[in-house]
């Protein structure tokens, strides 16, 4: 379960007949289509691209309860997504073997049980049910507060890309496979991911998104503050490996009076110069962009031959099969971005119950 107002929860396997999300919480009378989430799933779904897993699966979205004639009930919404492609042969050798890396060795270690096929539980596959919560997230945002969010690949190993958080546009990250809104590292990215990818190995790097137009208020103060919260929802996501908001690390480089945003008035508004918080002071947001980074570990599973252990806690080398990304930042852009929505989501309902 995640959230408190808004809350979500997930469910099924990767090789399993199906997953899905229930949404509770929703406030009801908001407008949501079947053609909505799956416009974000399809932002997900594998198969998009040479640089992509080649699963072939539809992803087609059911809404199968809480919306009534287009509209939300305030009731819990189920979402389910079929499983249609799944090879679960491929994974044959896994059931005796741990892939290094893996949540195979964790998940045996603590259940005493695990299905081995596609991962289970532990693939990304789980977070199909995140997309299609964010979509009505999303959605609850842009109605109610004109909250925009994109993700967009900001980095691949070590290729870096120049990107104006304020400025980028929907349009611009979409363009590109790598959805990389700087067209010309873009190129060099899907380069090097195929050259990689032939290889039989894998690449990590980072995401970067933006939250625009975020009301002034959202977060709580001590351990529910919106960068926490915001943490977890990023690092729940598979293959995350750290966070980042506003300056981050870089940070440590720099004076206070470097790094302090000065306040100033536009209008009868307060704002700040600059915004190396992020967009969030005191663990709650201050009304600028939110900026926020996650960085994304090479896919664990290769086609390279790795030392393991077995089951039985004997030696091996396994070198595995089946379909995986070589990397995962072009379908992480869409679950950063629903993650996002689902934490402010959840801080807007909280944040109007105590103080409106």
């Amino acid at each position: 379960m995640f959230g408190q107002l808004f809350r979500v929860s997930t469910f099924g396997e990767s090789h399993g007949g199906a997953v899905g999300v229930v949404v509770d919480g929703c406030p009801p009378m908001l407008a949501i289509s079947e053609k909505e989430v799956q416009k974000e799933l399809n932002r997900r779904k594998p198969g998009q691209s040479r640089i992509t897993t080649a699963r072939n699966e539809a992803d087609q979205v059911q809404i199968l309860s809480g919306v009534f004639q287009g509209k939300t009930l305030g009731t819990p919404i189920l979402m389910l997504v079929g499983n249609t492609d799944a090879r679960s042969q491929d994974y044959k050798q896994m059931q005796d073997l741990f892939r290094p890396s893996h949540a195979d060795f964790t998940y045996q270690m603590k259940y005493g049980i695990r299905n081995w096929q596609g991962g289970g539980r532990s693939s990304a596959r789980e977070t199909i049910g995140r997309v299609a919560a964010g979509a009505i997230a999303k959605k609850l945002l842009k109605e109610r507060y004109k909250t925009e969010i994109l993700a967009y690949v900001k980095q691949v190993h070590d290729l870096y890309a120049e990107v104006d958080s304020n400025k980028v546009q929907l349009k611009d990250i979409e363009k590109n496979i790598v959805r990389c809104p700087d067209a010309k590292v873009a190129k060099e990215m899907i380069a090097l991911i195929d050259q990689v990818r032939k290889q039989g190995d894998s690449l990590g790097g980072v995401v970067e998104a933006v939250a625009r137009n975020v009301p002034i208020g959202w977060g709580e103060p001590v351990f529910d503050k919106l960068e926490a919260d915001l943490a977890k929802a990023m690092m729940s996501l598979p293959a995350s490996k750290g966070f980042e908001i506003g300056s981050g690390f870089s940070s440590i480089m720099m004076t206070g009076s470097e790094h302090n945003d000065p306040f100033t008035l536009k209008g009868n508004k307060v704002k700040t110069k600059s915004n190396f918080s992020g967009g969030v002071q005191g663990g709650i947001s201050n009304g600028e962009n939110i900026v926020i980074r996650t960085a994304f570990k090479p896919t664990a599973t290769i086609m390279k031959s790795q030392e393991t252990v077995s089951v039985k806690g004997k030696k091996a080398i396994l070198k595995a099969k089946g379909r995986h990304d070589p990397c995962v930042l072009p379908r992480a852009v869409p679950m950063v971005e629903s993650m996002i929505a689902l934490v402010l989501a959840d801080h807007a309902l909280r944040h109007e119950a105590q103080c409106r």
